[in-house]
């Protein structure tokens, strides 16, 4: 496994650039830029490729709805050139919430949309003329659609890399199932090591099945809070997780529209989940975050004395994660990052 690792996207750029140096010499493989309705990623990453020099850097993630899909892969081949070959493009579909609510665009045909941007994007980088004909993107655009002057174009930069990696951020069987079949990677959220089998087993196999042999295997992209410390710390340092866990699986999307609740409810916690979703709903938080399961929270935490942190990290291992996503917690963070990479290696 390489070690990753989301960075601050939400503070001073400066701040996280020099402690993206200082995780990179620590041993952090992949540093990951997200974009919400914050600061753009592109932005933050471009600056972060001037400051970092070995560190893999990946859009975690870009929205499929917010750029068209040449701009995706421009924004990809310009990124991978001034990081000399460092970029990974992680995209994913957001949610109704964000993509209709921020962007104002349709949130619609989000599997078929992510097929077809990459399709695009792999033309571009491979300095094709581009012409597509699919649901959701026409290139050129039809005469019927726009002024009829629409050419068939190519890049005109010779890109670092004509296979820059795209990981998708997938959920749903459906969209697990082509992100195994045509993705580089997989950006999992809410990953349980130890029910990740019984969940995503299937779908997995389907997708690869259909694989393209010229595809390296598939990456996977999952962890979760780190640290080495007592029962009582450790105790605390899990309970962390319940704000971000109730928010998503309770509050993100609508009653009968939750992709994060229905995880929970396909990992078994049925009850609880629909029992979060009603309290956080209700504006009962602290209730909705107390009725998170304590089974799940231990499950995903690397964190405890030194034999409990490395048996979680191999859980994680065995369910088939190769790039160990740690959120660092407590003092001496980068002597922490330091030994775990140790134990990996």
């Amino acid at each position: 496994m390489k070690l990753s690792m989301t960075l601050n996207y939400s503070g001073d750029p400066r701040a996280a650039a020099a402690e993206a140096a200082d995780l990179e010499r620590a041993g952090i493989d992949v540093g990951w830029v997200a974009e919400l309705y914050s600061f753009d990623a592109v932005s933050i990453l471009g600056y972060l490729a001037a400051k970092t020099e070995t560190m893999e850097l990946g859009s975690s993630i870009l929205p499929i709805y917010s750029r068209t899909p040449t701009l995706t892969a421009m924004t990809a081949a310009g990124l991978d050139a001034v990081s000399e070959g460092r970029f990974i493009l992680g995209i994913g579909a957001s949610g109704p919430q964000v993509i209709e609510g921020w962007h104002g665009v349709p949130y619609d045909r989000p599997i078929g949309r992510q097929r077809e941007l990459i399709d695009i994007c792999r033309k571009v980088w491979r300095r094709e003329v581009v012409t597509h004909d699919g649901p959701s993107y026409h290139l050129p655009l039809p005469a019927d659609q726009g002024t009829g002057l629409g050419k068939p174009l190519k890049l005109i930069n010779h890109p670092k890399r004509a296979d820059i990696p795209v990981y998708i951020a997938s959920l749903g069987p459906k969209n697990v199932e082509v992100t195994a079949e045509i993705a580089n990677g997989w950006i999992p959220v809410f990953f349980h090591p130890d029910k990740a089998d019984s969940v995503w087993g299937d779908p997995i196999a389907a997708g690869l099945a259909k694989r393209d042999a010229s595809l390296p295997p598939m990456e996977v992209v999952a962890g979760g809070a780190l640290s080495i410390c007592d029962e009582a710390t450790a105790a605390r340092i899990r309970d962390l997780g319940r704000f971000m866990t109730a928010l998503y699986v309770g509050g993100m999307g609508a009653k009968d529209k939750n992709f994060y609740n229905n995880i929970f409810c396909a990992y078994g916690y049925e009850a609880e989940a629909e029992q979060i979703q009603d309290l956080y709903l209700a504006g009962r938080k602290d209730e909705a975050m107390a009725a998170v399961p304590q089974e799940f929270l231990d499950a995903t935490a690397m964190v405890g004395d030194e034999g409990r942190v490395r048996e979680r990290i191999e859980a994680y291992r065995a369910a088939g994660v190769t790039r160990l996503q740690v959120q660092p917690m407590g003092d001496n963070q980068l002597q922490l990052i330091e030994k775990v990479k140790g134990w990996i290696s």
